[in-house]
């Protein structure tokens, strides 16, 4: 009775689910929060694969900074610019920040393109770059596109408090799930059918939750696809530096320097250091639009989820040391790409085949569908408590990645050590080995009788997200 009152004197924002944390694919986080596993201390407990986060390198930062007390005005060495970083309050950003992460971007997409600093927008991590492009560039009811599989907190990211829709571009696994003209025009004319108002399109490359990047002919589709519709284009390129095989990586801004009639007011840039540092606890989130105003509107909104100074300054030190960053995204990628070849084996022992097309990212895209009771989401999502409550292994539905097809899930794999990897391997080959049946359990479980399931083709009110606000929780963390 006293949260219903409350909620009479809470704004809808406040009182609404519109965050997803009773989402089903939330369960997994809580399964991992109450029992996470443990090498030596909690040998049995869940282990955490649905986080996206890159923990191969820290031992190259960690010796950076040992290296370079003057980075941080919070050592002996760096406390003379204490006074100046930390009254430093302008929105803008330190010049020197700015510079190294223009020149960084530069370099983690091989020196073929470059960016202007000017035009370089902090935020407080690529949660919130996401944000303020959608409130620059969309009001409420208007919808941005966005191809499938897709991030689940974009739902939460582009929507919760700007109002914004996303509706899904369907992609099929019988072609790795490349995004396709046919694809994006048979959705903008939907969105017409629906009096819904598209205002642009929303790209990940490479792909969360795919692995997979965009190639050439693609990317140069949809440059000619947003420009004849006249529509906002949004890369997130927050993976750019986890290829760690060929093909080489294409940025957006790569294909914009070709000959490609394009407006360029329509193109922007979403990136952090989340992803390929492993900094997602630093919250340095970059919007890079070729558009002046969003840039002016991006740069006054920053102010509400700015990077601390002092973070700025540590980042503005380390990205500026050449010799460092090359030698950091060459092991970077030599280390994802052992890593990423030690897993897949591992999986193909008990023949659980991954999305083939897969050379970046921190993750795999897994195809269980062969162990479904029906082609349902209601067996996938089935599947997936076996895995969570009995493997005690926290990977990602694909429903909850808006997947049109049930079967797929996402298990992340650099945010572990070689020994933990081993042991959720070990767990999977006795899943399968043992064949559990899941299709026709010996006991009904008390979830199995109230599982209940939205539809991930609804764009307008299926949430997710991999997020809680719960105090300690590992996912306050970052995007995931």
């Amino acid at each position: 009775m006293v949260f219903k009152l409350n909620n009479l004197l809470l704004s809808r924002i406040a009182s609404g689910n519109g965050h997803g944390e009773d989402s089903p694919y939330f369960e997994g986080w809580k399964a991992y929060d109450s029992n996470p596993h443990h090498l030596t201390e909690n040998p049995n407990g869940v282990i955490q694969m649905g986080l996206a986060e890159n923990q191969l390198c820290f031992d190259l930062i960690q010796d950076w900074l040992k290296n370079n007390p003057k980075a941080s005005i919070c050592t002996p060495e760096g406390v003379n610019e204490f006074r100046e970083v930390a009254l430093f309050q302008d929105y803008h950003g330190l010049p020197e920040f700015r510079n190294a992460v223009a020149k960084f971007m530069e370099k983690v997409r091989g020196n073929k393109v470059t960016f202007d600093p000017d035009r370089i927008v902090m935020n407080g991590g690529a949660t919130g770059a996401h944000e303020t492009i959608a409130f620059c560039l969309a009001d409420p009811g208007e919808a941005f596109l966005v191809p499938t599989p897709y991030y689940p907190g974009f739902d939460r990211d582009l929507r919760w408090r700007t109002g914004v829709k996303l509706i899904p571009v369907d992609s099929e696994s019988s072609n790795n799930f490349k995004v396709t003209r046919e694809a994006l025009e048979n959705a903008y004319e939907m969105a017409k059918l629906d009096n819904i108002k598209v205002k642009g399109l929303l790209i990940t490359n490479p792909s969360n939750p795919l692995g997979t990047m965009l190639d050439r002919e693609t990317l140069r589709s949809i440059v000619s696809f947003i420009n004849e519709k006249n529509i906002h284009l949004v890369c997130d390129e927050i993976y750019a530096a986890t290829v760690f095989s060929q093909p080489d990586f294409i940025s957006i801004a790569e294909i914009l320097q070709e000959d490609i009639e394009c407006n360029l007011d329509l193109v922007h840039i979403v990136y952090s250091l989340s992803k390929d540092m492993g900094f997602p606890g630093l919250r340095v989130g970059i919007i890079y639009s070729y558009n002046d105003a969003v840039v002016s509107c991006a740069r006054k909104m920053s102010s509400f989820g700015l990077v601390s100074s002092q973070t700025q300054h540590m980042i503005a030190s380390m990205l500026s040391d050449d010799e460092f960053v090359g030698k950091f995204i060459r092991k970077s990628k030599r280390r994802l790409a052992a890593r990423h070849r030690v897993f897949t084996y591992g999986l193909a022992q008990v023949s659980i085949k991954c999305l083939t097309t897969s050379n970046a990212g921190l993750f795999l895209w897994m195809d269980l569908s062969g162990l479904l009771e029906e082609k349902t989401f209601e067996a996938e999502m089935a599947l997936w408590r076996v895995i969570i409550h009995e493997v005690k292994l926290n990977v990602s539905p694909g429903c909850s990645f808006h997947c049109p097809e049930p079967g797929w899930f996402r298990v992340c794999f650099a945010n572990m050590d070689d020994q933990t990897m081993q042991v959720a391997l070990s767990r999977i080959r006795t899943f399968v080995n043992k064949d559990v049946d899941t299709k026709k359990p010996k006991k009904t479980l008390r979830w199995q009788g109230s599982l209940k399931l939205n539809s991930p083709r609804i764009y307008d009110d299926f949430i997710n997200s991999p997020h809680s606000p719960i105090p300690q929780s590992p996912l306050v963390r970052a995007r995931t």
